[in-house]
Parts: structure tokens; sequence; C-alpha cells
């Protein structure tokens, strides 16, 4: 008897579960696996197939740090993703979300699971496609249009969320986080031909939460006469590392966490690192600016006011035109840039550094000689600490084949300086990028390269797995 107590009162731990999805397996489609009562640790295995999954779904579950939940592709025998299209897509009838036009795979904000914020989520090795006007799918409302700011993948209210190695594409929005969105990962992902035709509202990726983390991802080009931004992002503890940005209206648009007081007033609000990226500009791109870092939205008092911190990135324009560098909103917006090489194939004048407001400190960057402070008149602050260098060629290992490594002989080996004191230890630059979605250990010597990458042969030892930095709520 006194067995039989113990065993009522300390009941054994619930045993994870594995739900395999695809031809031959037990769930022949995903609207066969049940969605509304998954659980901590559960595994969902969707296999590739040669026919696309129109399907759609929300993932509402409580994870947690040791048992997240996972959903994950098995590739094909030719490393092909399985396919989650959302053009015609059903859900299943026992599930009932919030805002089901807005995401193929919406994460957090159910009501059967009755569930508000997932935690602990994992998204793997997908290729997400076609949420946008004018597809539409079959919910609990019946036939339904996508709404114009759709998104491949839509994260609602989600916490400690980690998307990494999918194909994200053909969305209004590629990825969509809401600023109810905590610790936030997107890794190893390709991002591109997402946007609304004739729109500036509709990004690759559009982002705000608090802790938000960029790394290892390809951003390609946004859909034919889309006018969006590549990666867009209003969120506070913003870190954008080692990756490839290429085209845009702008690479990069760091602006003002508009409509959220919890954002604006978090510590975090104030420091973003953007560093170890290639950031590519082509010729009728859009906008000539590479990044605008400060606001949007017109409230400057809930601009970013802060410092941007930029550093050993690798920025090539090919526009025959102007160039900017980057725009900051205000003159209460700071930027750190050293480290970096900034190679534009027009001639140096055709380089500005700033718009027009801002404070810039600039240290041991590459340039092309004549490069200017800025387009129109300057009405910030622009301070040379000295150690640029400046030459009529970066000395890329083969610019044309956009290999931006640098070769022997490159004014750029060894001639960086010390990173920001308030940079380490957390944002070392340890990794550098490997094309395409992929990194490596960064080569470490006496005196770090100019750019995103440093010459020599990269260490056997992986570096360590960059941590999803929590940035928890005040």
């Amino acid at each position: 008897m006194k067995r039989f107590l113990l065993i009522l009162l300390f009941p054994a731990a619930a045993s994870a579960a594995t739900y395999e999805v695809g031809s031959g397996q037990t769930y022949a489609n995903i609207g066969d696996v049940p969605w509304e009562s998954m659980g901590a640790g559960d595994l969902v295995l969707i296999h590739h197939r040669a026919q696309a999954y129109q399907e759609k779904f929300v993932i509402a579950v409580e994870g947690t740090e040791q048992q997240p939940f996972i959903v994950r592709g098995v590739p094909g025998t030719g490393g092909e993703l399985p396919v989650i299209d959302g053009r015609d897509a059903t859900t299943r009838s026992q599930l009932n979300f919030w805002n089901e036009p807005r995401g193929v795979i919406k994460i957090g904000g159910a009501n059967s699971p009755a569930v508000d914020a997932a935690s602990w989520i994992q998204v793997e090795s997908l290729d997400i496609r076609s949420g946008r006007t004018p597809y539409s799918f079959t919910g609990r409302d019946g036939l339904t249009s996508y709404s114009g700011n759709a998104a491949s993948v839509y994260i609602e209210n989600g916490q400690n969320v980690l998307v990494k190695n999918c194909i994200i594409h053909d969305s209004g929005n590629g990825i969509f986080v809401s600023h109810a969105s905590r610790n936030i990962t997107i890794e190893s992902c390709w991002i591109y031909d997402n946007g609304v035709e004739n729109s500036i509202y509709e990004h690759n990726t559009y982002t705000a939460a608090i802790g938000m983390i960029y790394q290892y991802n390809h951003f390609g080009p946004l859909r034919a006469n889309c006018g969006g931004n590549n990666l867009k992002d209003r969120s506070a503890g913003l870190v954008v590392r080692y990756n490839w940005i290429e085209s845009g209206n702008r690479q990069l648009d760091l602006v003002d966490a508009e409509d959220s007081a919890d954002l604006v007033n978090h510590p975090s609000y104030h420091q973003t690192f953007v560093y170890g990226n290639i950031l590519v500009e082509h010729e009728g791109d859009g906008n000539s600016q590479i990044l605008h870092y400060g606001g949007d939205s017109g409230t400057t008092s809930d601009y970013r006011k802060g410092t941007l911190y930029f550093y050993n990135n690798t920025v090539v324009s090919t526009r025959s035109g102007n160039t900017t560098l980057m725009r900051l909103s205000t003159n209460e917006e700071i930027a750190d840039c050293r480290n970096n090489v900034i190679y534009v194939t027009a001639s140096g004048d055709h380089l500005a550094l700033l718009n027009e407001a801002g404070v810039l400190s600039i240290r041991n960057n590459w340039m092309k000689p004549g490069w200017q402070d800025c387009h129109g008149s300057l009405t910030g602050t622009l301070t040379d600490g000295g150690g640029n260098v400046t030459g009529s060629d970066p000395g890329f290992a083969d610019a044309g084949g956009q290999d931006y490594h640098l070769a022997a002989g490159s004014d750029c080996l060894d001639s960086g300086a010390a990173l920001h004191a308030d940079v380490l230890p957390d944002h070392p630059v340890s990794s550098q990028y490997v094309k395409h979605q992929g990194q490596e250990a960064r080569p470490q010597d006496a005196v770090i390269d100019i750019g995103a990458f440093e010459a020599g042969q990269p260490d056997d030892t992986p570096p360590a797995a960059p941590e999803n930095l929590a940035v928890n709520p005040p």
C-alpha cells in the first residue's frame, strides 16, 4: 500500500512523443497530427515528398529549455526540404487560432489549444512559401484570402523560438515577429522573393521582439516590383551577425518600436550590434542607403536614441551613382563604425557615410579616396578616429564572383582596430559567414583584418555555439 501511495504522490513524467508525417509514415498529412494536444519534448518530423503539403497550422505549445517542442523537416535523398505551401492550404478542423490570414505557420495565440504564448519552439529544415495575396486558404471561416501583410512564418506571441535552416519565400513578409515575442533567433535560413507589388510595407523579414538575433542567414532580393526592405526590425536587444544580405530597398532598416512601450522602455533598446555581415547593393536596388537606424514613425521620442555598433562588415555597392552608408534619423542616434570594408565600384566621391543627421565615429575602415561626409548638408557630427585605409581596391579574392575574402597583399590585412569596449565580452568577432547559410570559426591572430573575413585557415575547432542571448522583460 505504501508503495502505491508513493506512485500517486510522485507520478512519472509524461514521455515525449514523435509524430512522423509523409508518404508511408504514420500520418499521411500535416493535418492528421493532433496539434491541439502537443506537449513539451514532442517532435514532429515532416518528410519530404514529391508534392507540396498544402496545409497551414499553428504551433501553440509550452515547451521547456530542457524539452523544446520541435517541428523538423526530413530532407529528400537529394537534400530537398519538405515544402509547406500556403496556396489553397487547409487547416486541421480541431485547431482554432487567432489571425489565420496572417501566416502559413503561426506560432502562439490560439483558442484550441488554449495557449497564448508558445515557448521553447524550434522550426527547422522546411521550405515555407506562398502566404500572400492573392492566394487563399480554407480555414474555420471557409475559403479565406491571406492578408496583405501575411508571412511564411508569423510569430505572434513566441518565447524562446528558433527558426533554423528554412527556405522562406513567396510571401508578403517572409518572417513576421510581433512585439509580444521574446528571445527569437533566425539562423541559417535562405530568405528571398517576398514582398507585395508596388508596396513599401512588406519585407523579407519584419520583426519586433525583446531579444532578436539574426545569424548565418542568406537574404536575397525581394519579389519583382516590391519596394520593401530586406531586414526590417523594431526590436530591443537586436543582434545582426554573420549574414549575407543582398538587395532590398535598404539592406537594413532598424527603426523604432512603434506602439510598444515595453520595447521602447527596455534597457536593451538603446544598443544594437551589427557585425560580420556581407551587405551587397546593386544598381537599381531602391534606396541608395545601405542602413537606416533610428525611427520612421514620426514620434521621435520613441526613436532608438542609442548606439549602433557597426563593425567588421563588408559592404559592396555596384551603383554607378551615389551610395550612402547609413541614415541616422536624428542627432540623438549614434554609430560607432570600425573595421569595415566599404567598397563602391564608382569613384570614391560617390560614397557618403551619413545621410545628414546623427553622430558617427569612424576608425580603421577601408574606403576609396574622396569619400564624403554626406552628399547633402551635414547636420550631425562625424568624428574620424584615425586608422582608416584608402585605396583603389580592397583586395578581394574575386569581386566579380562575389568572393569577398581578402587576397594576399590586401591593405585590409592586419589593419583593424581593437573592438569598442561596449561590445565585449558578449559580441566578439569569433565567426565568419560561409557561402551560403553556413559559418566557421574566424581565424584569430594578433591584429584583426578589416571586413567580414579574416585571412588564414580557420581553426579546426568549431566556434562555441552562439547563445540566444536571453533579454528578460523588465
